[in-house]
Formats: C-alpha cells, sequence, structure tokens
C-alpha cells in the first residue's frame, strides 16, 4: 500500500493553507506583463470574488461557466466557485456558436463568464446571439426565452457590455458584502467529495457529456502527479497548457495548489513567451503536448534562452515520439515523463516516474497512480489479461469521476457494476508492471492533444445537401498525432466540392474539429453483418491520399 496520503482538503481549503503558512510567496505570475500575486493576495482577491458572486446569487451547486484563455482572473473564478460549493464548467476555447450553446444548455448553467475573443472567434457577440435579451436587460435581470436558468453574464476584464458585469465591479461587490458570516458557514459546508468542476467531453455515439469531478478526484490526482516528479514548495511551472482540461486544471494547477509552489502562466500558447517566461522566472518545469516542444524546440530564438532551471516535465495529450523526447531532455534539460488517462479519471491512471530508464519512459505510459487499480480486462469478458496480452484499460480509485451529469444510463455504460471505469483503449501491461497503449475501441481521434468524436463530427455533417452518409475517422499525422478525415458518400447527382464541405464547417464547429481530408468513396467496408470496418478507412484515406499525391507522413 502506498505512503503517500489522500487529503480530505476541499479547493478553498489548500488555498487558505499557504495564504496562512506562506503569505508571500508567490502563487501566480505572468511574466510578461510582470503580474504578480502572492498567496495571501490571491486569497484576498478570491474571496471577495467568492461574495461579489454571492451577490448575484450564485451558491452551493450553482453552475459557473468559465470561457476564456488562461487569462489572470480564470484561476480567481475557479477557486471562488470553489469556496462557494459552486460548479465551475470549463468551456473550450475553440468552440463555436452551437457548441456554446449546447453546454450553456445541458449543464443547467446559472452565470456564464467570458472574455472578448480568441483568434477568429468574437466571444461578446456569440453570447449576444445566443442571449439577444442581454442587450435591453438590466444586469442580473436577464430573462432569457432559451436559456432560462442563464441569469448572469461576467465579462473577466475591465471593459463593460450592456446587461453585463464586469471583474472590477465585482470584486467591489464583493469587498463592501456585508454577508461575511453567511460567506464563512457557506465555505464550511462545502465537502471535498462535492463536484466542484464540470468539464465537457464528447462520446462516440452523440453529444458531449458534462463529467463531474469533485475536489478529492483532482487534488488528490494532482498531488499525486507533483509526488511523481518530486515537486516542492521551491518550484516553478511554466503553464502553457489550456486551463479549460485536466491537463492544465489538474496535473498543473492542482499540482501547484497541493504543494504550495509558484505557478507560471501563459494566457495563449506561445513559444517565445514559454521560453522567455522560462528564462525570467527560472522555471523548473514545463508541460506541454508534443506540437508546443516541437514549436519551442525550432525557434529562431531558442539559443538566445537559458533554460538549465528546468528539471522535469510532462508531454502528453498525444502519442509522443521517442526522437522528440530525447530532442527535449538534450535541449531543455530535463526529464521527460508522460501521464495517462482520460478527464472521467481525472485525469491521470499511469504516470512514469523520473527513477526509471529512458526507454520505459518513452515507450510506456508508466505505472499506475498510488491508490488506484489499472488493469488490462477483456473486453468480451471482463476478465484480466495475462501480462502481454492486449485488452481495455480500465481504472478503479479514488480518481474516477462521480458520474456524467444529468446522465445515469451513459454512466452506467462506462463505469460497470465493479466500479471499474472504462478507458475504451486498448493497451497491454508488461513484465515489470507498464503500461503500453496498443489502440482503441472507441472511435475517438486525437489531435495534438483536443479529443475529437467521429459521431460529433457525422452529425453534423448529415446537415448538408448532397451528403447520402459520412464517417469520419483518424489519418495518421506527422504534426498532430492525427488529423480529422471525412469519408463521404454523395446523392447520385450531387455536385459537392470538397471547399464547400470545408465553408460549411467553418464558424459553425472548432475549428480543430474540420475534417482537413475530405474524401469521396462509392463505399464503406462493411462486416459480414454489414457493420461499418471504421477502423479500415485509416488504410482506405492514406492509399486515396497517396494516389492524389498527398504526403501525410
Amino acid at each position: 500500500m502506498s505512503t503517500m496520503p489522500l487529503f480530505e482538503r476541499t479547493i478553498g481549503e489548500w488555498l487558505e493553507k499557504w495564504a496562512t503558512e506562506t503569505p508571500q510567496k508567490e502563487a501566480l505570475v505572468y511574466s510578461d506583463r510582470n503580474l504578480r500575486f502572492t498567496y495571501s493576495q490571491l486569497n484576498d482577491r478570491v474571496d471577495n470574488m467568492a461574495r461579489g458572486l454571492m451577490e448575484l446569487g450564485v451558491c452551493k451547486g450553482t453552475h459557473v461557466g468559465i470561457w476564456a484563455t488562461n487569462v489572470p482572473d480564470w484561476l480567481t473564478v475557479l477557486y471562488a466557485c470553489a469556496k462557494l460549493g459552486a460548479v465551475a464548467i470549463t468551456v473550450n476555447t475553440n468552440y463555436k456558436q452551437s457548441e456554446l450553446e449546447y453546454v450553456c444548455q445541458n449543464s443547467d448553467m446559472h452565470t456564464l463568464c467570458i472574455i472578448d475573443r480568441e483568434r477568429e472567434s468574437d466571444f461578446v457577440t456569440m453570447v449576444y446571439n445566443m442571449l439577444p435579451e442581454l442587450r435591453t436587460c438590466q444586469r442580473g435581470q436577464l430573462k432569457s426565452e432559451k436559456f432560462p436558468l442563464l441569469k448572469n453574464v461576467v465579462f473577466i476584464g475591465q471593459e463593460k457590455y450592456r446587461g453585463m458585469y464586469n471583474v472590477p465591479e465585482l470584486l467591489l461587490l464583493g469587498k463592501n458584502s456585508f454577508r461575511d458570516e453567511e460567506y464563512e458557514q457557506i465555505k464550511r459546508s462545502v465537502s471535498c467529495h462535492d463536484v466542484v468542476n464540470m468539464q465537457y467531453t464528447s462520446g462516440t455515439t452523440g453529444f458531449p457529456k458534462g463529467v463531474m469531478l469533485t475536489h478529492y478526484n483532482i487534488t488528490n490526482n494532482g498531488f499525486l502527479t507533483g509526488e511523481h516528479m518530486k515537486f516542492t514548495s521551491e518550484d516553478k511551472l511554466c503553464v502553457c497548457v489550456p486551463l479549460f482540461h485536466c491537463f492544465g486544471i489538474v496535473l498543473a494547477t492542482m499540482n501547484i495548489l497541493t504543494h504550495g509552489c509558484t505557478e507560471v502562466m501563459v494566457e495563449r500558447f506561445d513559444p517565445l513567451v514559454v521560453l522567455a517566461s522560462v528564462h525570467k522566472e527560472r522555471c523548473t518545469s514545463l508541460y506541454g503536448v508534443p506540437t508546443m516542444f516541437i514549436a519551442e524546440l525550432n525557434h529562431p530564438m531558442f539559443d538566445m534562452f537559458d533554460l538549465s532551471s528546468l528539471r522535469v516535465g510532462i508531454m502528453a495529450g498525444a502519442l509522443c515520439p521517442v526522437e522528440l523526447m530525447r530532442r527535449v531532455e538534450e535541449k531543455m534539460f530535463m526529464k521527460v515523463t508522460s501521464v495517462y488517462g482520460l478527464t472521467e479519471a481525472a485525469p491521470g491512471m499511469t504516470h512514469t516516474r523520473m527513477d526509471q530508464s529512458f526507454e520505459e519512459r518513452c515507450t510506456t505510459v508508466g505505472y499506475e497512480f498510488e491508490h488506484t487499480e489499472v488493469a488490462v480486462l477483456d473486453p468480451e469478458t471482463g476478465e484480466e489479461c495475462p501480462v502481454g496480452v492486449q485488452g481495455e484499460l480500465c481504472n478503479r480509485g479514488y480518481n474516477t469521476m462521480k458520474g456524467y451529469y444529468k446522465n445515469p444510463q451513459a454512466t452506467a455504460e462506462t463505469i460497470d457494476a465493479n466500479g471499474w471505469l472504462h478507458s475504451g483503449d486498448l493497451g497491454v501491461k508488461d513484465e515489470n508492471g507498464n503500461f503500453r497503449i496498443t489502440g482503441r475501441i472507441k472511435d475517438m481521434i486525437i489531435r495534438g492533444g483536443e479529443n475529437i468524436y467521429p459521431r460529433e463530427i457525422e452529425e453534423f455533417l448529415y446537415n448538408f445537401p448532397g451528403i447520402k452518409d459520412v464517417q469520419v475517422a483518424g489519418i495518421p499525422s506527422k504534426k498532430y498525432g492525427e488529423e480529422v478525415g471525412a469519408f463521404i458518400i454523395a446523392h447520385e447527382g450531387a455536385d459537392i466540392h470538397e471547399s464547400d464541405i470545408k465553408e460549411f464547417c467553418k464558424g459553425r464547429i472548432a475549428r480543430y474539429k474540420i475534417p482537413k481530408y475530405i474524401l469521396f468513396v462509392e463505399e464503406f467496408p462493411l462486416t459480414g453483418s454489414g457493420k461499418i470496418q471504421k477502423f479500415k478507412l485509416k488504410d482506405i484515406g492514406l492509399k486515396m491520399l497517396a494516389e492524389q499525391g498527398v504526403e501525410v507522413l
């Protein structure tokens, strides 16, 4: 049994622990604008934000959306929700109009916190399109016909928009609140087993589902992640992965929060800002998906920065090429570890450890987290597979989600009667206890760290006139691991071009979901019983692209 503990502390209690014990320690740093918060300053800001949200009607169990890049008050809102017992709904910044509306409706969102824009997406305009009543109503008086539960929109910044509060107003409301006693009572009523974060993950059979994660799930997963990398309060982790993913919010932020160290934040990924932040702040750790490390290593100014302070990091979110890991270790002076898991496992199931050999760290995903069981189960019988025999990777332990929001059927399909959380990934266990990922049962595509579910894109493309049938599958990619391929059977006589499909998708679904390859076929490969053999589409796609002279790998 592991000697590493599991803590029964809420996120708010962790923050208050460091605000009391190490008040002057830097908690959050934005090196590019020299913005710094000590644990004491951050805790005070969070308290004001929490009391401000109380004035807006946010209370225990209320659902609060955060639709923003890694801006300074992203964490203020998260921690404020945690202290109130509210649930922070993380909204992917790549979402477009229909995806935003789905999440707001499905999550029963009460308050939505937004920034102005990200890349070509204008968040303010999208919110006004979703809530036309916002343009004419007083703040806090929203009555939406389509979203009756949504009462407030908060702008994370200084600007003022019709019908919305902004952060300075909220902080002022909280500072002047006379409800201190009520606030303290609410904080005491929050349990570490309450849901604190809901992240939306798609399924192979339809729309995204809200994964309910508790304080206990994510703080302990973050803590153990840090322990595997020998984190102490002296560490400084440069966080350039988005906070709306488990990678950013758990493996990074919860690791930092439970070790009382410093989070050096990058608002949106930029290799130059990452390199400069590591250099200036003497960061000891850096995370990223493979494409991020490639961009950093290949930046023309790479050699200008001193990265010798780095000692350890995580490369995850997609298949990690061995040669890339070797280059990162040699040129960035740190040991690279990898975490395998999924949102439903909060997210870490296995992690390579620093004392393992380079070969183990680059060819396996390590062994299970403490206080969990990870097993390779036969998909047919449910029995555990012998060493070296492929089966489905399953997890059982403290890190298993509470379930999918308002979806007991999907929850029961993912967590079986014996408590095993089914990952949908195929793998083997070797004689040393390390796990290797060998394939997938479910049809998920992983493009540069983003999980993409073919069914969602297929359902969307069925709306395009002239498409008789469509199947979506992953096509291998050197840069992203996989790209989205759409295999289309057109109606007889329909005149459809690749550009038509891409134009149809543009602005309506997230950019990373838009198929890179549009391939027109006469039929799909079928089993004897008439089921589509989706795994064969990849090879068909590679062959068709080769015939067209398109180099994929």
